[in-house]
């Protein structure tokens, strides 16, 4: 993998550091002797080439030193201004030598991504458990995802089957409604006709000679409870009345009352009590 981004380095490297010894020897080589030119490229190379390596082993021990960085840009910018010095000054091929002046900048660039792709290098395990855990949360995302759809057409079809229900129910209740209203209506038709008078009159007459008949329809509607209250507001008994009131009521026949028709007929007197009160009552005078 480290190949990736250092091959093209040491190309890059190479290429430069072999187009600054030509261009120094063809500059230089006509004012100095050759010589000397290649010695002064050799010395832009080499120093180049030592920053360059003392970079790597820095990198290499987990360090990094500010001044050879420095002096590592320092040495490729020199190459790269005698590039271009050399293209603009040189008689054919301008464009072309500024074309490639670049190189040795973009070398050093190329060291500096190689560098940081090192830094932030991981194992293959770790890489590993990297592609796990970004699985497991795939998966559990999916597992989600289905869960709340399942949840949601659930919710849908219960809603369906009460809604459904709810109108045959609501279907149900109207055909009630007219099949009552329509009995009420025959019953109403049969009250108010001419002939229920005498209908009524001929059937009660034998019975309750005198007695005109009178037929009047239930009331159909709501109605308010009758009783609960009025016991609920009753005074409570003490211990010593309620004895006296189920003796009373227990002995107000032959043979005496049971327990069950005793409390039935107290409390249609309109007394009020507990069952347990009252069940008391009935072991301490029964």
């Amino acid at each position: 993998m480290t190949g990736k981004t250092v091959l093209p380095a040491v190309a890059m490297t190479a290429v430069s550091m072999v187009l600054t010894l030509a261009v120094v020897v063809m500059w230089l080589g006509t004012a100095v002797p050759w010589p000397v030119a290649v010695v002064v490229g050799l010395g832009i190379d080499g120093g180049w080439l030592a920053t360059l390596a003392y970079e790597r082993r820095l990198a290499a021990q987990g360090d990094h030193n500010p001044t050879v960085t420095a002096v590592g840009w320092g040495f490729g910018l020199i190459a790269t201004g005698v590039l271009v010095a050399h293209a603009l000054t040189a008689e054919a091929s301008v464009g072309a030598w500024l074309a490639v002046a670049w190189l040795p900048v973009a070398a050093k660039a190329l060291w500096l991504v190689h560098g940081m792709w090192e830094r932030t290098a991981l194992t293959t395990t770790a890489l590993d458990a990297i592609r796990g855990i970004q699985q497991e949360a795939r998966d559990e995302a999916a597992v989600a995802r289905a869960r709340l759809r399942a949840e949601a057409a659930t919710e849908e079809t219960r809603l369906d089957a009460v809604t459904a229900a709810g109108a045959r129910v609501a279907r149900v209740q109207s055909r009630t409604a007219e099949r009552l209203a329509g009995a009420w209506s025959t019953l109403e038709s049969a009250r108010t006709g001419k002939e229920t008078g005498r209908a009524l009159t001929s059937v009660t007459s034998p019975v309750t000679p005198g007695v005109t008949a009178r037929w009047d329809l239930p009331v159909w509607g709501p109605s308010e409870p009758a009783g609960p209250p009025a016991l609920e507001a009753a005074p409570a008994l003490t211990d010593e009345a309620l004895d006296v009131l189920v003796d009373e009521i227990r002995h107000s026949q032959t043979p005496p009352l049971s327990y069950r028709e005793m409390a039935t007929r107290f409390r249609a007197a309109g007394h009020a009590a507990s069952e347990v009160r009252l069940r008391a009552a009935w072991k301490r005078v029964a």
